[in-house]
């Protein structure tokens, strides 16, 4: 029986609703698996073709999910909610969230921006290896616009940045998030300046020449102890990392430097976080709110935590400390454990984000932040913003960027006019900490289980605290209900403490 042929003797709103919601999440899936292609195997001069399709399959995306069927079926359930039980009650109010705002963007914006996205994504990656920041700023004067329409479309035309921070973060602004980065601000500077102080050395700069095929052979062993199922995802190569994808098709991405073995390992480890994530939501309720995330910075603490608090810990490193010497022997003759934790820990300012410490990272989000309120507001033009950029980098780190490449341009973000964005991984930096204080309390012991290669406790814990419970509660309401507290820089703070204060000033 055909789809359109089933739906003619459905019984009810709710099943109506369920089936609707199912075919517009499988359209996005297509669009979403055309994005992954775009950015690993499209071919150089095929991205004028690709610009269209993406355009064309929001359409489809769009006008699936915007179908009046599923305002019906939601009347019709508005009507009876308290009839409804809870895991009924979270679909229909997080649907009429999501048909909402898909109903109130025109269906030529929608292709508009995605036709936008495609070219400014081909526009950045020649951009930024070129230095060319003039460029591609057309491309991102257009996003700005765009955005700034898409808030006003949707009733937030005096906040376009609210707007664009609770697409990807519901319940937060800019004022909330203000708050917390200042408090976390305020904590940071005295612990980098202890730092900045201690006579201890990484030899981070000496990893030299790593072979790529035992990168990605060691990464891959990795990735799939921490529990990532290689049967339902892969990891490839594109200019930035990135996850994409639902828990039945993740795709992952990560890219390689043989001076810097580093990057691609961590970077990796931070996209299986994700991908765990989504291979941990209820897969029979992927199309539905129930089996989705509940929001980007708690997407953004599942691969902090597994980047971060596992991957970088001792207990981590000597379970795999061996294998990694047996597959670079030579690379790392001259390293002692104690000097390749250190490396693995190294506390230095850089300009590029992804290489960043933990502590200078919260720095980098801050300043993107800084930069993206200022552009949303209209206080900042396009053509100002590498200027701005190094000047906010001169006074959050310390220095300035030689050029546009290992500055503005650093990110793929902005091709998208992912606006709102940035602030989600400060937020899961924070989110990943409460978690983990909540995990010691709750898992004693289990840092221990890591000296074993044995991930399956922890990754159990986040499974029944996180991953099964979908959007069934906002982000802060769900943090306070692992934690038992709201959401706070203290639990950050105290942890690079913990960490860093101990490694580098005893």
């Amino acid at each position: 029986m055909r789809r359109s042929e089933f739906c003619q003797f459905m019984s009810t709103p709710f099943d109506t609703l369920h089936a609707k919601l199912t075919r517009a999440h499988y359209i996005s899936s297509v669009g979403g698996l055309l994005g992954w292609d775009e950015q690993v195997n499209l071919p150089p001069k095929s991205s004028d073709i690709r610009a269209e399709q993406m355009s064309l399959l929001a359409e489809l995306a769009h006008e699936a999910s915007s179908d009046p069927a599923i305002g019906s079926a939601l009347k019709e359930l508005e009507a009876g909610f308290d009839a409804l039980d809870f895991d009924q009650q979270v679909i229909v109010r997080e649907a009429r969230r999501d048909y909402d705002r898909v109903t109130k963007l025109p269906a030529e914006f929608v292709m508009e921006k995605a036709r936008l996205s495609s070219a400014a994504y081909h526009a950045w990656t020649e951009a930024k290896p070129a230095n060319n920041f003039v460029g591609f700023a057309p491309y991102l004067e257009k996003h700005v616009e765009l955005a700034k329409r898409e808030a006003a479309y949707m009733g937030w035309g005096d906040r376009p940045y609210d707007y664009a921070i609770s697409q990807f973060d519901p319940g937060f602004s800019a004022e909330k998030i203000d708050a917390l980065f200042g408090e976390l601000k305020e904590g940071l500077v005295p612990l980098v300046q202890k730092i900045n102080a201690s006579p201890v050395q990484a030899k981070k700069s000496l990893l030299k020449g790593f072979s790529i095929e035992n990168q990605r052979k060691f990464l891959e062993e990795v990735t799939a102890a921490l529990g990532f199922d290689y049967e339902r995802g892969r990891i490839d190569v594109s200019p930035h990392p990135f996850c994409s994808g639902s828990g039945a098709d993740v795709r992952m991405t990560t890219r390689f430097d043989a001076d810097d073995p580093l990057s691609s390992l961590f970077g990796s480890i931070h996209e299986t976080g994700h991908g765990l994530y989504e291979q941990g939501l209820p897969q029979a309720d992927h199309a539905t709110p129930l089996g989705q995330h509940a929001g980007m910075g708690m997407h953004e603490s599942q691969s902090r935590m597994w980047e971060n608090q596992v991957g970088r810990s001792r207990e981590f490193w000597q379970r795999f400390e061996p294998r990694y010497r047996e597959l670079f022997p030579e690379q790392l003759a001259g390293f002692s454990s104690e000097d390749l934790y250190l490396a693995i820990n190294a506390v230095e300012p850089t300009f590029i984000r992804v290489e960043a410490d933990e502590i200078h990272y919260n720095l980098h989000i801050i300043l993107r932040f800084e930069l993206e309120k200022r552009l949303l507001s209209g206080d900042l033009a396009v053509v100002d913003l590498p200027q701005a950029w190094g000047d906010l980098c001169e006074e959050l780190l310390g220095r300035r960027p030689a050029n546009d490449t290992e500055g503005v341009l650093q990110d793929v973000h902005w091709s998208g006019g992912m606006f709102g964005y940035f602030p989600s991984y400060c937020l899961g930096n924070m989110i990943a900490a409460q978690n983990w204080a909540a995990v010691q309390t709750a898992l004693p012991g289990v840092v221990d289980d890591f000296k074993q290669g044995d991930f399956s406790r922890l990754l159990a814990w986040l499974r029944t605290n996180v991953h099964t419970q979908g959007r069934r509660y906002p982000a802060l309401e769900l943090v306070k209900r692992v934690t038992g507290e709201p959401l706070s820089p203290k639990r950050l703070l105290d942890y690079l403490e913990d960490r860093y204060g101990a490694l580098y000033c005893g």
